[in-house]
């Protein structure tokens, strides 16, 4: 079979791993040194060298802009039918960044500090550091494309709070902050476009990394109009294909966001980092039905305004109008006063998820809590209400048929965003030479939780930033790549060509989408909100069988040539269920609880996550080989943030 695992549970330890890249010397200073270390290309070498990046999202689209910008031949792939349609038009809240516009109290070191603690210490310090550097140059950058910021009565940028801080950092343009964020960077890379230095592939999936004398040097895609597999050679490969997600099926991801391309370089020898780090989104709408096929989030930036709370009667099934004032937990503002309802997303989620276990939840199956707005309403007024959140107000009602103007938003976690990712070092290049990851598709700065309003912000300081100074590093030695054999291509194209005829050739009696559906509801129900090792053992044991009766059963109708969407979905989902095992091992490996992974064997007496550094402060990267999974630990070392518990109470 195709599995990653020869016997359930099982791993190895390989050698140690460290990131070699990132500079000594005082955290403020690295990034500094770093560009000034880096080789330089010059123009008229930039023009002879390709480079390939794969997605057209915040960090795709950007890269791909800047480096053409810069002068090099740029290949741009996404299977979108325009860039436009990349995941990142879908994030709502804002984009941090430590301007001090509010002068109240907040620094590069204080959004550093925030990251790394909201992350509960397992981020690096120097990734983190810089993210926070670069987080000034990102609105100045997106402010001179005409992002439509929202702004004071003055004039002045406006911001808002977001989970895991006490000032207020996040920029936003009212409920479509990723959408404006994107036509910025995908007018940039459009310019690129035109001006020639910027090659557009759309409605193309990637389908394998093609490694020459152990470097990337290319991809094989599929043209999902015509069927027609090929290649495309380079001299640097970046991927920023965003998250995994929907590994559970239900999330609150686009239907078409994969793992395809960042796992099929992961069998190619790119190590894969923290896969069990996955964030819960605390506010979404709750689910509605056994067929829905995927989840609504509700901006986090509601709860700077909206009070989240469940009756304080277990069972208590009054409409939320008839439950008075004395009657009502506020259960975030009672448990964390210091953040109240702006405390992170893991910590709000399993909150969440406690008093529906208690019996305090509402709506159907008690399945949700209420995010209300009548406080907020009498304070402000609706129409100010309505100017800050009334594109979020109307598609939760367009969805549920309620008014949140009237009635309190009914929300629960759901799945949506991915901390875990290909493994890279300080210049984001992977443990492939020549294959860099930029965006969600890594893992480098968010540890094992991500703060509400910094996936834009890394995305964009990937993209625009960072990947342009290091990738000319590696590109300065192009001249000693070579050429390209021509063996690895064809053996590349050959292992797509058998995975296709073989995925055609079974002919079951089942879809493709029933069988991720299964695998979502055991990847919720053994390894979502709550982990316990008897959970992660029988989901080590209830994949393989699922994986063995797709590979016997699914059912693609078709050929290979010409529009194929059930295709498309069939391989998709045989790379979920491989990634899926690596999830349920690295959580299982990992008896410790921190952020986002929580292993019910370790908590506080609160019930918070406790983390156990003594034996897992490190990153946890995975090599893929035919025997199953081999471990390599990077240590993570902290010289200017103390760890501790965190606490937001």
């Amino acid at each position: 079979m195709s599995g990653i695992l020869r016997r359930v549970g099982e791993w190895r330890v390989g050698a140690p791993i460290a990131d070699t890249r990132a500079p000594e010397g005082p955290i403020e200073e690295r990034w500094d040194k770093r560009r000034f270390s880096a080789k330089l290309v010059n123009p008229a070498n930039k023009r002879k060298l390709t480079v390939i990046v794969v997605g057209t999202g915040l960090a795709g689209g950007s890269a791909a802009a800047t480096l053409g910008e810069l002068g090099y031949n740029v290949k741009s792939f996404c299977y979108q039918d325009s860039p436009r349609r990349a995941h990142s038009i879908a994030a709502q809240g804002g984009i941090n960044a430590a301007k001090n516009y509010r002068g109240d109290g907040d620094s590069v070191f204080r959004l550093f500090y925030d990251t790394v603690k909201g992350g509960d210490f397992r981020s690096r310090e120097s990734n983190v550091y810089r993210l926070a550097q670069v987080s000034v140059n990102i609105i100045d950058q997106a402010v001179a494309q005409g992002v439509p910021f929202a702004r004071e009565y003055g004039g002045l940028l406006d911001n808002r709070s977001f989970g895991g801080a006490q000032v207020s950092r996040t920029f936003y343009a009212r409920g479509q902050t990723g959408q404006q964020l994107l036509l910025g960077a995908y007018q940039a890379l459009e310019r690129q476009v035109a001006a020639g230095t910027v090659e557009m592939h759309t409605r193309h999936e990637m389908l394998e990394l093609i490694v020459s004398d152990g470097r990337a040097r290319g991809i094989v895609v599929r043209d999902m109009v015509t069927g027609e597999i090929e290649t495309h050679l380079a001299d640097a490969v970046v991927l920023a294909s965003g998250g995994y997600g929907n590994v559970f099926y239900l999330s609150t991801n686009a239907k078409g966001c994969n793992t395809t391309a960042i796992w099929r370089a992961h069998r190619r020898g790119a190590y894969f980092a923290n896969p069990c780090y996955t964030q819960i989104h605390p506010t979404c709408i709750p689910v509605s039905g056994d067929y829905q096929s995927k989840l609504t989030l509700m901006s986090e930036s509601l709860r700077n305004d909206g009070r989240v709370w469940v009756p304080l009667r277990k069972g208590d099934e009054r409409p939320p109008a008839q439950i008075p004032e004395d009657e009502r937990d506020y259960y975030l503002e009672r448990i964390y006063p210091a953040f109240g309802n702006l405390v992170p997303r893991d910590i709000a989620s399993r909150a969440a998820k406690n008093v529906c276990d208690e019996g305090r939840g509402v709506g159907p199956g008690g399945l949700g809590v209420y995010l209300d707005f009548a406080d907020a309403i009498a304070r402000l007024g609706r129409e100010a209400v309505e100017k800050k959140y009334g594109n979020l107000f109307e598609m939760y009602e367009r969805i549920t048929g309620e008014n949140p103007y009237e009635a309190p938003m009914r929300i629960y976690p759901a799945v949506h965003y991915t901390m875990g990712g290909l493994w890279v070092d300080y210049d984001l290049q992977s443990s492939i030479p020549g294959l860099f990851v930029v965006g969600e598709a890594n893992f480098s700065d968010h540890g094992a939780n991500r703060l509400g309003a910094s996936a834009l912000m890394q995305g964009l300081a990937d993209g625009y930033f960072v990947l342009p100074t290091t990738v000319g590093d590696y590109l300065a030695g192009a001249g000693t790549f070579g050429q390209v054999d021509q063996d690895a291509v064809d053996e590349a194209v050959d292992r797509v060509k058998e995975k296709i005829s073989r995925l055609l050739a079974v002919n079951g009696t089942r879809t493709a989408d029933s069988f991720h559906r299964e695998l979502g509801r055991i990847m919720w129900d053994y390894c979502g909100m709550e982990r316990t090792e008897e959970s992660l053992r029988k989901a080590l044991e209830r994949i393989p069988e699922l994986r063995e009766e797709f590979w016997n059963n699914v059912k693609v109708p078709g050929d290979p040539e010409g529009l194929n969407q059930a295709l498309e979905r069939a391989g998709r989902v045989a790379d979920f269920f491989e990634l899926a095992e690596l999830m349920c091992v690295d959580a299982l490996h990992r008896s410790e609880s921190c952020g986002g992974h929580f292993r019910a064997e370790s908590q506080d007496a609160d019930g918070e996550a406790l983390r156990d550094d003594d034996e897992f402060a490190y990153v946890a990267a995975w090599e893929w080989t035919p025997d199953g999974p081999v471990l390599h630990k990077e240590e993570l070392d902290y010289e200017y943030v103390k760890m501790t518990q965190r606490s937001y109470k």
